[in-house]
């Protein structure tokens, strides 16, 4: 862990089956925090609590999450309870109330067993250790079946400060904000502004660029914490260049390792649009694409099904010529200038969709905007988890 921050993780028996559910993520120093939130209009009490707790502070202290209960759509109880979910950790911690972020994930709909969150509070604050985030990662968990932990270090002026962030995301994945959850600590010393901007950018390059099953949830939220206990310090455009770098190697990483781990998913998909008219015509594209439910299921089913792909290209809002199109599987071609290179390159092609991990490039040939955005196959596991999802 980056220093003076610490993390927990126990089971609360909010979740039927007895699993890690509670989590807390402690810094011993007041630490500048960034975020963003999901865009879904139905909101979470714990995302409008959390923006208007960074809005008026700027700075926290401390984390508390819970799995299996979204605390989303129960009425005048919802605000109150996430509240008192944050006041439970203030008042254990002896920190200011409006220092404690509140994240919540799971079903939506039922009220937040709170005498759980309660009871609970002593066994968590209890547990706070340096060790690294494991129990943490596991207590966020909802259908995820590994937990998500990577860190990485960088150095400024010779100075070296460490980021870790953990995620939690199998299912509701779509490229609109953060979807899913994801926190973030790192020791580096930063301004606010300055983080909020990288943390923004990184985002967009990172948990902007995924999708599993074109849902968004109501609870998205990705927090990054920075308590400066390094003595490393980034305020010139350099240090800041380099940080962002560092925080959204880390971000990737965390990006596609929710989409490997999504639900049903047997495939890692980065669909690559180079040579566009602009980025942004590329990512329109790269979205398209990785979000069709025709070529998601091609994937699972290992079939090198081009025709699926560029009719979701041609309904993606942006003109491009056909006729100047190559595609690839890996470096395997399989049209050029949009003619289809035979049976024994789709064969080839084929041989590629067998793998884990591939890459689709679509190459317009039409100027120099690009963008990847990462997906997965849409099994017949994903129609069994999702339909037993409240059993």
């Amino acid at each position: 862990m980056p220093k003076g921050f610490k993390t927990a993780g126990i089971a609360a028996g909010i979740k039927k089956n007895g699993s890690k559910d509670m989590g807390l993520v402690y810094s011993e120093q007041p630490a500048v925090c960034a975020g963003v939130f999901t865009k879904n209009r139905v909101t979470a009490a714990c995302v409008v609590l959390d923006r208007q707790r960074m809005a008026a502070a700027g700075t926290c202290r401390a984390i508390v999450v819970n799995s299996g209960n979204a605390n989303c759509c129960t009425g005048e109880t919802e605000m109150a309870d996430a509240v008192a979910m944050g006041k439970s950790v203030s008042d254990a911690l002896g920190i200011e109330a409006d220092h404690v972020m509140v994240s919540s994930t799971g079903v939506i709909g039922q009220r937040l067993p709170l005498e759980n969150v309660k009871n609970g509070m002593p066994a968590l604050i209890e547990q706070l250790s340096e060790d690294g985030p494991a129990d943490f990662a596991e207590s966020i968990m909802t259908t995820d079946t590994v937990p998500k932990v990577v860190t990485r270090h960088g150095r400024i002026d010779g100075m070296d400060y460490t980021v870790t962030g953990v995620a939690k995301g199998a299912g509701m994945i779509r490229p609109d904000m953060a979807t899913m959850l994801c926190f973030v600590c790192t020791d580096i010393g930063i301004g606010q502004p300055d983080l909020q901007a990288i943390v923004t950018r990184a985002n967009d390059r990172s948990f902007n660029r995924i999708t599993i099953d074109g849902d968004t949830s109501t609870n998205d939220t990705l927090l990054v914490l920075a308590n400066g206990t390094s003595g490393v310090y980034a305020s010139s455009a350099d240090q800041l260049a380099a940080f962002g770098a560092v925080l959204e190697e880390v971000l990737v990483a965390l990006a596609k390792m929710v989409v490997k781990d999504g639900e049903g998913a047997t495939k890692l998909v980065a669909i690559s649009v180079v040579n566009a008219a602009s980025d942004a015509d590329a990512r329109k594209i790269a979205d398209t694409v990785a979000n069709s439910s025709l070529v998601k299921t091609a994937f699972f089913g290992e079939d090198a099904n081009w025709g699926r792909i560029i009719a979701a290209m041609g309904r993606a809002g942006v003109v491009f010529e056909y006729g100047r199109l190559d595609l690839y599987f890996n470096d395997v071609q399989l049209l050029e200038n949009g003619i289809y290179a035979g049976p024994a390159a789709e064969e080839a092609a084929s041989a590629v969709l067998k793998q884990s991990e591939f890459s689709v490039v679509l190459d317009l040939k039409t100027g120099r905007g690009e963008a990847v955005v990462w997906t997965c196959d849409l099994s017949i596991d994903y129609v069994k988890i999702n339909a037993d999802y409240r059993s």
